[in-house]
């Protein structure tokens, strides 16, 4: 029995018919200049782990449930005195995602975690750095399903960078949309 490599239902998507449409929207010539989702940064800042050691700890085990890998401990670069901060102390915890674990984690952002945002209007269409690539925060990581509301001590916030091949922010712009996120009009 030969093993059957696992593919993601987005990236199918993107090849079946997004690339078609995005060379039709932009008329690229080459299949090569179709811009493609590149990596997924998550990152969590913990201010309180100043105080408290141990929530470094917990952020980490949560956002390995998110991420579905395990994330590096940040540290801080320099000393703040006003914030009781000392050069190379744990202040947060990042992970990247890259191939069919980013398009994974894509999937489960859009079709289940962003529709449990309460209050949730749509993701800002500004969002993007002039690069292609798109950043957005979230108040509340207890929106994933695979982290127990039960168990969960504190809520945090996180960072989610889209990062992708798009030369302009409208190339960006489109390349999600196709991907289902949800932009406010």
């Amino acid at each position: 029995m030969a093993d059957v490599a696992y593919i993601p239902r987005l990236k199918t998507q993107y090849e079946d018919s997004i690339r078609a449409a995005m060379t039709e929207a932009f008329n690229y010539t080459n299949a090569m200049q179709v811009p493609r989702l590149e990596k997924v940064v998550l990152n969590m800042g913990i201010g309180d782990a100043v105080n408290d050691s141990k929530k470094v700890a917990v952020v980490v085990a949560d956002l390995e449930k998110i991420a579905g890998q395990k994330p590096v401990v940040t540290k801080a670069r320099k000393s703040i005195a006003g914030f009781k901060l000392r050069e190379g102390m744990p202040i947060g915890a990042k992970v990247t995602l890259r191939q069919a674990r980013m398009y994974d984690f894509i999937d489960r952002l859009v079709t289940i975690a962003l529709p449990r945002v309460r209050d949730f209007r749509g993701l800002n269409p500004k969002s993007f750095d002039g690069n292609g690539n798109y950043a957005l925060g979230i108040k509340e990581h207890i929106i994933f399903p695979e982290v127990d509301y039960d168990q969960v001590e504190a809520v945090w916030g996180m960072d989610i960078v889209v990062c992708t091949t798009a030369p302009t922010d409208d190339e960006a712009r489109e390349l999600l949309k196709q991907f289902n996120f949800p932009f406010r009009k």
